[in-house]
């Protein structure tokens, strides 16, 4: 069965189920990959499975993903290649949040060379706060993306991150496509978020779809899951993917396997009493 796809612009039409570039390279996102062939099987098997939106940032690695993304899949056809900027990386591995305008601009040029293109699909800002709840200005710093929307580098600008408040003043400033943030089963801070979004036909791309679960929540998942004959992870993606029309997913892998169960989730349907249970679990104590 086809991918489900969404569109959010006139030239943006993107499938549901994404591919996160994450987890391509090395530990704690550092350095190179454990197996580089393997790396690049399953960018182009992503592709060849029907997933249309990739997702990755130049501080991945650093620079190492997107190398492998333009090794693995350029010239892109058919593809959208989301990005980030607003952070880069110590000698160490340490993120280091970069959100001075004069870096942001910098750091679209960075992703424009090392991912081989004229201009970016997608570009997200990153302002570094994984809950979404600072309400301070990022004027300047989206302001600076904008500018090199107008100019052709970037098509499309997205926010990661993000508070309702700030989305407000960021499409006063240029069009939003896409909100990046932290969501899942139990960080249900951002649910009026989620409904905005997609009221206003914004992608909201949730991360960390099984972060911050607790013994007794993931037991719950487990029950579920087993009682479906799915994965626990398989579960909590398609959960997403129901939250919504227009939720997307970005789940990342370094392993084929789990590169075809992640995908296998799109076509999960969750029945009324699973998605019940499911929607309680952010209240188990």
């Amino acid at each position: 069965m086809p991918l489900q796809t969404i569109t959010l612009a006139e030239d943006l039409t993107i499938t549901r189920m994404g591919y996160g570039a994450m987890q391509l390279a090395g530990p704690n996102v550092f350095g190179e990959p454990r197996d580089r062939a393997e790396a690049l099987a399953v960018l182009r098997e992503a592709v060849e499975s029907g997933v249309t939106h990739i997702d990755t940032a130049d501080f991945y690695g650093p620079v190492i993903t997107n190398r492998l993304i333009e090794e693995a899949l350029h010239p892109y056809d058919g593809i959208t290649i989301a990005t980030k900027v607003g952070a880069r990386r110590g000698e160490d591995g340490a993120w280091i949040s970069s959100l001075d305008p004069k870096d942001l601009q910098a750091q679209v040029h960075d992703n424009l060379d090392h991912l081989g293109v004229d201009a970016l699909d997608l570009v997200y800002l990153r302002l570094g706060s994984h809950d979404g709840t600072t309400e301070d200005s990022l004027e300047a710093e989206f302001t600076a993306l904008a500018e090199l929307r107008q100019k052709g580098l970037i098509k499309h600008l997205g926010l990661s991150g993000v508070s309702s408040v700030q989305l407000t003043e960021a499409q006063g400033i240029a069009p939003v496509v896409a909100i990046q943030n932290l969501y899942n089963l139990v960080n249900r801070q951002d649910d009026e978020l989620v409904a905005r979004a997609a009221r206003e036909n914004i992608a909201f791309a949730s991360f960390f779809p099984l972060g911050g679960f607790s013994p007794l929540q993931s037991d719950v998942l487990h029950s579920v899951a087993a009682r479906l004959g799915a994965s626990p992870q398989q579960v909590a993606l398609a959960w997403l993917l129901q939250r919504s029309s227009t939720s997307v997913v970005i789940p990342g892998t370094s392993s084929r396997g789990h590169l075809r169960e992640n995908i296998a989730a799109a076509d999960l349907v969750l029945p009324a009493d699973a998605v019940a249970e499911l929607d309680a679990i952010g209240t188990q104590a």
